[in-house]
């Protein structure tokens, strides 16, 4: 471990030499004290959360990203460049303990700059806090700066399919289609069958049954809030459309309905619903009206949640730093390993075409689903593909599942919104993204500068 921790010793050394830590720490606060003051919000806790924690964290995270990949490639890179490596080399320390060593040198202070920016974050919003209103403080308190769980209705998908199957073969026994237009079908019709599920049609109402889990043991006399989501069939000329909430156990005496409540469709709205709403078994039935002259859609996936408590928003912004730490120890193996078989600007191109990719999910995403570089292709047929369609899908497909294993976790989001980061999500974060990717980059590292040849014997005339 001795020779290990020389080598991270030398890799502060150096940071502080060059005025680095001293440059990205400046750069940090000046954005955790500067975008508060230079963005307004508009008054509310959500509005005030979204400027300080989203803006601020989002920030800094590509402050130390671009800083740690710029550190990674030229710590490596320039000490080969300039010959010192070499007198590093002739000691008895093995390659990939110089290796490990810059890798572990970057990353503790990466943890250093992360955990003091974060903790000005942390207490810049405790402070501004006290300065909202007071209803505005009691919202930010029980909705935002806490970590909550979630529960959503039963999953729908095999009775979906099923139903998309008997469509399907009805209609294929009234209307035979051709094997190109197979497909198109099929998603029309598992379209309607979706739609069974989702729309609540004018002048009816509909019933959702949440399980709440083995979170029921811990939500007695707890509040409950209801997070809803719709879109309109036709447009409203206020806006907004009328509609009446319930929630409880039916036919009991813990039951809680609302007053017509005018929603606009499109966007995201949050209120409470009580407390102690569900039965023995953990069941919460929550119910909509439908007030209006057109149908109602909630989409499966995030028309309707229950939020509820589960802990302190100070372990939870904990481990929203232990993810985006997980991110920049991950970033310092991707440099790493760049310069160690390349120059330092072809690393650092390399390291920011690499993030890039990562930044382009969407992109990816789009092209696999249009299975086609050049445009839509609906059944995928060999006719409508290119050459490079054949080759660029699969391997878009690969990058996209790669890139998923570190986008799938969204810390600032869930801070900013008070959703609880588990203390499972942070360790799969830690296995996916620094052990098993960031292992991948580690190895790759070692053996390219274990077999790097650093000095060339020449001869002499």
């Amino acid at each position: 471990m001795q020779p290990l921790s020389a080598i991270v010793w030398l890799t502060w050394k150096a940071t502080f030499r060059f005025r680095f830590f001293i440059v990205v720490a400046g750069l940090l606060l000046a954005a955790v004290v500067g975008l508060p003051l230079l963005i307004k919000d508009d008054g509310t806790a959500r509005g005030f959360t979204q400027i300080l924690l989203a803006y601020t964290l989002t920030t800094i995270t590509a402050l130390l990203g671009l800083s740690t990949l710029w550190l990674a490639c030229g710590t490596l890179a320039r000490d080969i460049e300039e010959c010192q490596m070499q007198m590093v080399t002739v000691k008895p320390i093995a390659r990939w303990q110089i290796w490990l060593g810059k890798w572990l040198g970057i990353v503790t202070l990466n943890a250093l700059l992360l955990a003091l920016s974060g903790a000005c974050v942390y207490g810049l919003l405790q402070w501004r806090a006290t300065r909202l209103p007071v209803d505005q403080q009691k919202t930010l308190r029980n909705e935002v700066l806490v970590a909550r769980g979630s529960a959503r209705p039963g999953n729908f998908n095999r009775e979906i399919e099923a139903e998309t199957e008997r469509l399907l073969l009805e209609r294929l026994k009234k209307n035979p289609v051709g094997k190109a237009d197979l497909q198109e079908v099929r998603r029309q019709l598992h379209g309607r069958a979706r739609a069974e599920y989702e729309i609540v049609p004018p002048g009816t109402y509909r019933q959702w049954e949440i399980e709440l889990g083995l979170a029921k043991n811990s939500l007695r006399d707890e509040p409950l809030y209801l997070r809803v989501k719709f879109n309109a069939a036709a447009n409203s000329p206020s806006g907004t459309f009328d509609g009446r909430w319930a929630a409880g156990v039916p036919r009991v005496t813990a039951f809680w309905e609302s007053p017509p409540m005018s929603l606009a469709p499109d966007t995201f709205h949050e209120f409470e619903i009580g407390r102690n709403l569900f039965d023995a078994n953990g069941m919460l039935t929550v119910s909509f009206a439908n007030l209006n002259d057109t149908a109602l859609r909630f989409p499966l996936e995030d028309g309707i949640e229950v939020l509820y408590r589960q802990g302190s928003f100070a372990m939870n912004f904990l481990r929203g730093l232990g993810i985006i730490f997980c991110w920049m120890a991950l970033l310092a193996a991707i440099g790493l390993a760049s310069a160690s078989f390349l120059s330092f600007p072809v690393a650092a191109f390399f390291s920011l075409s690499l993030l890039t990719v990562a930044l382009s999910s969407g992109t990816l995403a789009n092209a696999i689903s249009d299975n086609s570089l050049m445009g839509y292709n609906p059944e995928g047929a060999v006719a409508g593909r290119s050459a490079f369609d054949a080759l660029a899908i699969p391997v878009f497909r690969g990058l996209l599942g790669i890139v998923n294993l570190v986008k799938q976790f969204s810390p600032i989001d869930s801070l900013s919104t008070g959703r609880n980061i588990t203390w499972a999500q942070l360790g799969l974060a830690f296995g996916q993204i620094v052990l098993l990717l960031g292992g991948i980059f580690v190895l790759i590292g070692i053996y390219a500068f274990s077999r790097r040849e650093l000095a060339t014997a020449q001869g002499t005339q």
